[in-house]
């Protein structure tokens, strides 16, 4: 039983059995809404491996990345600043969690009336949205550096940005993480909701868009795309995660 357990295909069998469920659950069937994932897969082969790859997946993947990127940025530097300086904090939360509580799907007109409809407005859309998850977890997870470690890096006689850098920095790693994953999925669900509402191209503009002329087959394609872009972005995310943080894993593991 062990064995089956730590077996590397276990997380493999139930995305197997679903699949397998579905093939042939929807064998040859005849409804308009609900066409057999052989049709899907067709339609996907079609669509998005060929005619739309460049023209819609590649800018949807790389606007999802310039906000992400930004907002992970901007996060990590504001939160270290506001975690370590707590007037200038107490003078900017009221601001934080104001903007915070906007929905950012509330902003796509006020976004499409300033930069139009091409990508900067996606963009800014998407760093606007996942800054503040990133922003949130940097301020606690600097203020919550054990105070052995703060110690040390004043008997050394460390500078303010040596201990900020060297010490504070890496500390709040792992929580700056959770919110950098917590990030990722807010900018997943925001550029498809842009794509939606006032794009040119896109995922999310061709999959409404075969949604609104009935090509209901291309519509379910793009489900199952965005359902393997979402999955394979995850585990790119985990990786990085696990190679950047692998002392926090081990010294978790020693204890």
């Amino acid at each position: 039983m062990n064995t089956v357990l730590r077996s590397p295909f276990l997380p493999l069998l139930v995305p197997i059995a679903i699949i397998a469920t579905w093939w042939f659950a929807s064998a040859g069937s005849t409804s308009v809404f609900f066409p057999s994932l052989q049709d899907i897969l067709i339609a996907f082969q079609e669509t998005w491996l060929f005619a739309h790859f460049w023209s819609d997946i590649v800018p949807s993947v790389v606007r999802l990345i310039a906000g992400y990127i930004i907002a992970c940025l901007a996060g990590i530097a504001v939160g270290l600043l506001l975690g370590r300086v707590r007037s200038l904090d107490a003078a900017f939360q009221p601001s934080v969690q104001f903007a915070r509580a906007i929905p950012a799907v509330a902003l796509i007109p006020v976004a499409i009336l300033l930069f139009g409809i091409g990508d900067v407005a996606k963009i800014v859309l998407i760093a606007f949205c996942c800054f503040f998850p990133v922003l949130l977890n940097t301020i606690d997870g600097v203020r919550n550096v054990e105070s052995g470690l703060e110690d040390v890096s004043r008997s050394f006689r460390l500078t303010r940005w040596q201990r900020a850098v060297s010490v504070q920095l890496p500390s709040a790693m792992p929580q700056i993480f959770a919110g950098m994953q917590t990030s990722l999925g807010f900018a997943f669900i925001l550029g498809i909701v842009t794509e939606m509402t006032g794009s040119a191209n896109g995922i999310g503009f061709i999959t409404l868009e075969a949604q609104q002329s009935f090509t209901i087959d291309t519509m379910w394609s793009g489900m199952l795309l965005l359902g393997i872009l979402g999955s394979l972005l995850n585990a790119l995310f985990v990786l990085i995660e696990h190679r950047s943080l692998r002392w926090h894993y081990q010294s978790k593991a020693g204890h």
